[in-house]
């Protein structure tokens, strides 16, 4: 089994913004959790946020697919939350959480959000 494995994934804020403004899709649904709608949505420029977190979420599944799991692992089921000042935390909601501990660090500027994960064996 392997130790520690690493994901990354980058993501166009436009891209987002352009996905979330669309009323006609449930982008929202699939991908965030309502705590997550809520922080970014109360923050500056909120889609940077939401990049942000889709980057995030899209690392976090990459560190936890390259240790071998097989499950289907959706995209709302990776929360990350920030506490305060403090770095952004991975909160995963599935039986996942059981087995795997994961590190996640957010990057962005206003074209372009990037994350770097590491998920290790609990």
């Amino acid at each position: 089994m392997i130790k520690n494995t690493i994901g990354t994934d980058i993501v166009s804020v436009s891209r987002i913004k352009k996905l979330a403004d669309n009323h006609d899709s449930n982008f929202y649904r699939h991908v965030f959790t309502d705590e997550e709608v809520s922080w970014c949505n109360d923050r500056p420029s909120p889609h940077i946020h939401l990049a942000g977190r889709f980057a995030a979420k899209e690392a976090v599944k990459k560190a936890i697919l390259s240790q071998g799991e097989k499950t289907i692992i959706p995209l709302n089921a990776i929360e990350i939350r920030r506490e305060s000042d403090g770095p952004p935390q991975v909160h995963l909601l599935s039986e996942l959480s059981k087995v795997y501990s994961v590190e996640v660090s957010i990057s962005h500027t206003d074209e372009y959000a990037i994350a770097v994960a590491l998920a290790s064996i609990s």
